[in-house]
């Protein structure tokens, strides 16, 4: 694999064009690409990620006027959503047409279409005949990753290029929203928020399955039982309690806000939902280059985009989750 630069994207292009993959900067996390037409690039996804058959792409335009091509706009929400949203941090599951290929939504009729705003996703696609197909770059069931150093050992031997663009400008996935009857429902959480839905549609629902674990086949990325995850294990810990699981003879790392802790090392995420958005995933994967015993991680809020984050970190933790109130 090579490191790139933005003014070296001809070499990722001619790359993908051959039916390999690359990796390329977002404003959401880095993404895992290949053309998404192209059926047997986009098994090499599958297999250098690990990533289970069951766990669909989403598919990247470098505008909202190719939607038409590839999926079909059924009703006034989802027009409305794309108008509003477009482009953005924000993946909206439509009806697939059949340019796309079923390993692409894992036999699924619907396909999530996204439209990033980062520049240099954005002219790399403007240079492209075809749309990319791109999980998240990580090892399934890993932290995404959001620079170039926490991704560049993972695909060493299955990567051609990986695009430098810095540190992610947001650092979460990318929101993923379904119209059903007529209403948005949140399938994964993301920096688009549920009120900022609801200010532009009025009503906005949230899958149960935002903290529930879900198995079999699913809908968007990021909804299967345990992601997000370090190979160290962690635990979700309110800030009441989190002193109470330290063994001060273990390499016990805490990650948090102003916490006043005596452990192996401290890590503070921020103080806002935007910073841990932005550090969370960095910080997991560091914490498991130090070695710890266990990672122990501040429990946020689920207002606003700590509903992301939360929905991020049950999962990091597989489900693992101290409360201050068990009945809370």
């Amino acid at each position: 694999m090579k490191v790139i630069k933005e003014d070296d994207l001809d070499k990722a292009i001619e790359s993908l064009n051959k039916g390999n993959l690359i990796i390329f900067p977002t404003e959401t996390v880095y993404g895992l690409g290949a053309n998404a037409l192209d059926s047997l690039a986009v098994d090499k996804i599958f297999a250098a990620k690990n990533r289970q058959s069951n766990n669909p792409l989403i598919v990247h335009l470098k505008n909202k006027e190719e939607i038409n091509k590839y999926a079909i706009i059924n009703n006034d929400v989802e027009r409305k959503l794309i108008n509003y949203f477009m482009p953005g941090p924000f993946t909206l599951i439509l009806q697939k047409k059949d340019l796309i290929p079923s390993n692409v939504t894992c036999q699924l009729d619907t396909v999530g279409i996204r439209v990033p705003i980062d520049k240099i996703a954005h002219k790399l696609l403007e240079k492209l005949s075809f749309p990319i197909a791109a999980p998240s770059a990580n090892k399934s069931t890993k932290p995404s990753g959001t620079n170039v150093l926490d991704i560049i050992d993972d695909f060493t031997d299955s990567v051609d290029y990986i695009i430098d663009g810095g540190d992610s400008l947001i650092g979460l996935e990318s929101t993923v929203v379904k119209v059903i009857d007529n209403i948005p429902t949140i399938l994964r959480p993301g920096f688009i928020t549920k009120e900022d839905i609801e200010e532009v549609i009025g009503k906005c629902h949230v899958s149960e399955y935002l903290f529930k674990k879900a198995d079999g086949q699913v809908e968007s990325p990021g909804m299967l039982y345990k992601h997000y995850a370090p190979k160290t294990e962690c635990i979700l810990c309110d800030k009441e309690i989190i002193n109470d699981f330290i063994d001060t003879t273990k390499k016990v790392i805490v990650i948090g806000h102003n916490l006043n802790i005596t452990c192996y090392k401290y890590y503070d995420y921020g103080k806002t939902f935007e910073d841990i958005a932005h550090n969370i995933f960095k910080l997991l994967r560091q914490a498991d280059r130090d070695k710890a015993d266990l990672i122990i991680i501040e429990a946020t809020s689920i207002k606003s985009l700590g509903l992301a984050i939360m929905n991020r970190l049950i999962r990091t933790c597989n489900y693992n989750y101290k409360r201050y109130n068990e009945n809370s």
